[in-house]
């Protein structure tokens, strides 16, 4: 059932790099909410109890829903777009996505947080 081949047929080049494309898409999320944290100041990094916790309550329901749909044979990874590194059914790229969209949600809700609470102040109003 799974795509031995990338199906884009956009050349042997974009092919050959097919295998990144999961791993690429996290380190984007990382990479577009990094100014959230650092420049804005979103404090999500800064917190490293707090973001383990929420990681882990948030991430377990779903690893768990993932490891029944995978032994079931309802869910499964092509080979052609992960780099084949995996612990136990998953690849790496989606134990690593369990992490990185909630910390890529959580910089940008912290971020949005603090710059409103930035313009509710210098506005004088009550939010």
């Amino acid at each position: 059932m799974a795509l031995e081949t990338p199906v884009f047929g956009v050349g042997p080049w974009f092919e050959q790099w097919s295998q990144w494309h999961y791993m690429a898409a996290l380190v984007f999320c990382l990479v577009v909410t990094a100014p959230l944290e650092f420049v804005i100041g979103a404090r999500v990094y800064r917190r490293p109890v707090r973001l383990v916790t929420t990681l882990l309550v948030a991430s377990t329901p779903f690893v768990i829903w993932d490891f029944l749909a995978i032994e079931a044979g309802h869910w499964w990874f092509s080979p052609a777009y992960t780099l084949g590194v995996a612990i136990g059914p998953f690849p790496i790229e989606e134990l690593l996505f369990f992490a990185v969209i909630p910390i890529a949600a959580l910089v940008t809700f912290e971020a949005v947080t603090r710059l409103r609470g930035r313009r509710t102040a210098s506005s004088g109003r009550a939010s």
